[in-house]
């Protein structure tokens, strides 16, 4: 089968799918299948609550328990989130078009992607009338990356895809049950550790957890790449941690357990939780 006739299969089975709850899998199989990608995921941004997964294809290194933990609090991190909700960019994009300069030395890279397996990955991003939708296509085999042959053939396809996306869920989304989740997640990122550091070492930290490099870190703020490093350690030292992965882990535990103010520092709720415990 060649690939337009591949493609048009691909929008028959989809398109007999609209509004059913088999059209997140459809699609994202039909495409995945259609540019010979390894694995494939299906996100949803709500415009308030966290994300929700519509698809996902079992692997067996990904499971629940991996993305249970990505809606709760990492997905900030994500750089396909913040392309679409962040930066309001749509299209068809790879990771490392949109990931920033020492990203794939983050510890969001070491263990999202390590623990899915990815080598790397391609996302259609869609606007809808209420948030936004990921089609996240990866590779998992060591020796794979998404060609320029492939990206080419999703950009081509992207106008029917998103057409198809958008038809499927032009109703608005239901309320979510923790309406302002996602908004307080948001203002958690950038409040965190902002009762113990001071303003410039907060936005140091912040730049890390998004995997951003020591040069990058330095141009975004106007100094030198030496006192990036400073800032960094005297960060470190006052929030009683070691290295990148410990910094991780920290936020994504002060953002389960955060349960002040949007504006607050999650750290307060999470040392508050620990004292008591």
């Amino acid at each position: 089968m060649n690939a337009l006739a591949a493609f048009s299969q691909v929008v028959k089975d989809a398109t007999s799918q609209l509004g059913e709850s088999d059209f997140a899998q459809v699609v994202s199989n039909g495409i995945r299948e259609l540019i010979a990608a390894d694995d494939t995921s299906l996100i949803r941004y709500l415009d308030a609550g966290p994300p929700v997964i519509e698809y996902t294809l079992p692997t067996k290194r990904r499971g629940k328990t991996i993305l249970d933990r990505y809606v709760k609090g990492p997905f900030l991190l994500d750089p396909f989130y913040r392309a679409a909700e962040v930066e309001g960019r749509f299209g068809v994009f790879r990771l490392s078009t949109l990931a920033p300069s020492g990203f794939k030395e983050s510890e969001y890279f070491r263990t999202w992607y390590h623990e899915c397996s990815f080598q790397d990955e391609c996302g259609l991003l869609i606007k809808l009338n209420s948030g936004s939708i990921n089609l996240a296509l990866g590779m998992t085999d060591g020796s794979r990356r998404f060609s320029k042959r492939q990206v080419d053939q999703l950009e081509a396809i992207f106008p029917a895809v998103e057409a198809l996306v958008r038809r499927h869920w032009s109703a608005p989304a239901p309320t979510a049950e923790n309406s302002g989740l996602r908004e307080r997640l948001q203002k958690a990122l950038g409040a965190f550790g902002s009762s113990l550091l001071t303003r410039r070492e907060q936005q140091v930290i912040e730049l890390v957890l998004l995997g951003h490099s020591t040069r990058l870190v330095a141009e975004k703020l106007g100094i030198s790449a030496e006192t990036v490093k400073l800032h960094r350690k005297h960060a470190y030292a006052k929030l009683d941690i070691s290295s990148q992965a410990e910094l991780f882990y920290l936020f994504v535990d002060a953002l389960a357990s955060h349960t002040g103010d949007s504006g607050a520092d999650p750290l307060t709720s999470y040392h508050h939780q620990r004292a008591r415990g």
